[in-house]
């Protein structure tokens, strides 16, 4: 029970910090200097993951995204009854976060361009969104299932790699979903939001697990089964 409880602390700072700085401090279409921008909120949900890396790791491995959880998963790393407890309790966090985060908003006011950070797509823009989500999260995940590899991962310095990375896929992406390539983490918003953004979720949950899965396919490739033939 401790590494269920784990992640679902994780995901809910995740989603605090990384949303929030959108609700709070992201800028304002057309607005200059109004807030910390694109590469600030990016930042925001890296370092989340590298705060988060370091702090609950060592006790549930940090996924903190159903996402990595089925990369894991499917790679042959846990047993299918840790992988929905996970999803399960990164789903709880992901709306303790933004539970805080409504009520945060309405006791007061937000600077940012959304009230809930949820993600969403304009019209005419659906496929654009499912190849971003299915692509970007296809890369994160690699990064994570190599990072963390036993053999060949990067150690105490995987937490860093994956922030880092993504930062990278939030600078590209938000303009183009608000990026998710997280279900748990656009889950929690959309459900605070209603609307549009609940009319959209599917592709939040589907896109991102798309892109899990064929990651998960490619690095089975890389691994240790293909080198023994």
């Amino acid at each position: 029970m401790k590494k269920y409880i784990a992640e679902m602390i994780g995901t809910m700072v995740l989603v605090l910090m990384g949303c929030g700085s959108a609700v709070f401090a992201g800028s304002m279409a057309g607005t200059v200097g109004a807030g910390v921008g694109t590469v600030g909120v990016a930042l925001a949900f890296g370092l989340s993951v590298v705060a988060m890396a370091y702090a609950i790791g060592g006790i549930s491995g940090c996924h903190i995204n159903p996402a990595i959880t089925l990369g894991v998963f499917l790679s042959g790393r846990m047993n299918g009854k840790d992988a929905g407890m996970y999803m399960l309790f990164q789903v709880i966090g992901a709306i303790i976060g933004s539970a805080i985060l409504y009520a945060l908003v309405t006791t007061g006011g937000h600077d940012g361009p959304t009230a809930t950070g949820s993600n969403g797509f304009g019209d005419g823009e659906m496929l654009q969104a499912f190849i971003a989500e299915v692509v970007f999260t296809f890369i994160f995940v690699l990064v994570v299932l190599g990072s963390t590899d036993p053999k060949k991962g990067a150690g105490a310095f995987a937490g860093l790699a994956i922030g880092l990375s993504l930062v990278l896929v939030h600078i590209v992406c938000i303009p183009i979903t608000g990026t998710s390539v997280n279900p748990a983490r656009s889950i929690g918003p959309a459900l605070f939001q209603g609307g549009e953004a609940l009319s959209q979720l599917w592709l939040f949950i589907v896109a991102p697990f798309v892109g899990a899965a064929v990651s998960a396919l490619v690095w089975n490739y890389f691994g240790d089964k293909n080198e023994k033939k």
